[in-house]
């Protein structure tokens, strides 16, 4: 016992612990007060992080980098300045790339602030969309790829097309599309058509995983598109509101070869404008239970989610100017956002976004832990460590 004599005293113990017989014992120890024992604990720094660091940030900031500002690749620096305030992306229009093209992205993401460049994206797909075919090489058309080339074949093709895109400066292909689909596409009335590999889903998945692959391979972060699939959708979203096939019908099919790109790694998903029959009445892209729902909680996807343009005719015609649909695309769960404008609008339509979104936190149509959520899926896809040291 603490603060007694040890033994026997006397004719029995319990004599020497009443009496206190023998050489008198040390005086018990005090309990330490609760100040002294926090004094006394060493103080642990939490461990830095991407999301501890972002928590930090202004609202304005976390906004900027939710934006991917369109430009054509051939007048690159006319968005030297929303780079330079924190533009997350850019994204290239165009079809002929000009050849300083990489000295150009070159000396635009150096406008941006420092560690934190934008994501450099194109639509380089193959067949009839490609922007860059005169700096990477012509890409024949999915479904070309899909019914004359082995998987082995489509990744090698995909992987040196990355490398070129990469040695242009993009970072980011909107690409591949996994819609299941064999119409005569694409026009105003069939988004895919021909930029489908397959209408079978298996064929789809396999030969779309493989050009993802490809690009990784090569360096750049794909882009899987159109979730949950177009294939079969009522008509082009950039023209007007169309729906996709029924949730119960895209369950046993559409969905089928973003499932399988999600297992092999998919970093980054593009959400499509269409409305989902039995699951949304809103466009996929600002709905709560496609996004939120679906795609994060009952697949369990982790990865980054962007929106299609959110100037397509789908979200306009129902009333949706881009910055109320922006503000309803990131409280529904996406994380970057796409629009298109005139050279004349961006720097306007950028602003006014940016400015819906810091709105939208205040008013409470969005949390800034959703602001600091969708800019460390974007940081990951970017490849950015806020704690690394400089």
């Amino acid at each position: 016992m603490r603060g007694r004599t040890a033994g026997i005293c006397g004719l029995v113990a319990i004599v020497s612990v009443i009496t206190g017989c023998g050489a008198p014992g040390p005086s018990p120890t005090p309990s330490p007060t609760p100040a002294a024992t926090a004094s006394a604990t060493p103080s642990v720094t939490p461990a830095c992080s991407n999301t501890a660091v972002l928590a930090t940030w202004s609202v304005s900031r976390l906004a900027e980098q939710v934006v991917v500002v369109p430009v054509s690749e051939t007048d690159v620096a006319s968005v030297t300045a929303e780079v330079a305030g924190g533009a997350g992306g850019v994204i290239l229009f165009g079809s002929t790339a000009p050849s300083d093209l990489g000295a150009a992205i070159q000396r635009l993401i150096a406008s941006a602030p420092a560690g934190v460049a934008p994501l450099v994206m194109t639509d380089e797909e193959g067949g009839a969309v490609q922007r860059m075919a005169n700096l990477v090489g012509s890409i024949p058309s999915a479904r070309q790829m899909g019914a004359t080339m082995t998987l082995q074949q489509i990744e090698a093709l995909a992987t040196t097309a990355a490398r070129g895109m990469r040695a242009a400066g993009v970072t980011m292909d909107l690409a591949p599309v996994l819609d299941v689909d064999g119409g005569q596409g694409p026009n105003n009335r069939d988004p895919d058509g021909t930029r489908s590999f397959s209408p079978d889903a298996a064929t789809a998945a396999a030969d779309g995983t493989a050009f993802m692959t490809g690009l990784r391979t090569g360096g750049v972060v794909p882009v899987v598109k159109h979730f949950p699939g177009l294939g079969g959708a009522t008509g082009n979203t950039d023209v007007g509101p169309a729906s996709t096939q029924p949730w119960a019908t895209l369950e046993q099919g559409g969905l089928l070869p973003f499932e399988d790109a999600f297992a092999a790694g998919a970093p980054a998903v593009m959400i499509a404008n269409a409305v989902v029959p039995g699951l949304t009445t809103l466009p996929a892209s600002i709905s709560p239970g496609l996004i939120t729902g679906i795609l994060r909680d009952q697949l369990g996807y982790q990865g980054l989610a962007m929106t299609d343009s959110l100037s397509a005719g789908a979200l306009a015609d129902i009333g949706y100017s881009v910055p109320r649909a922006v503000v309803a695309a990131v409280a529904a769960g996406a994380d970057m956002i796409l629009f298109t404008a005139a050279a004349s609008k961006v720097a306007s339509v950028t602003a006014q976004t940016v400015a819906a979104l810091v709105a939208g936190v205040d008013s409470g149509a969005i949390t800034q832990a959703r602001l600091v959520n969708a800019v460390s899926h974007i940081l990951t896809a970017k490849g950015i460590d806020l704690c690394a040291a400089p």
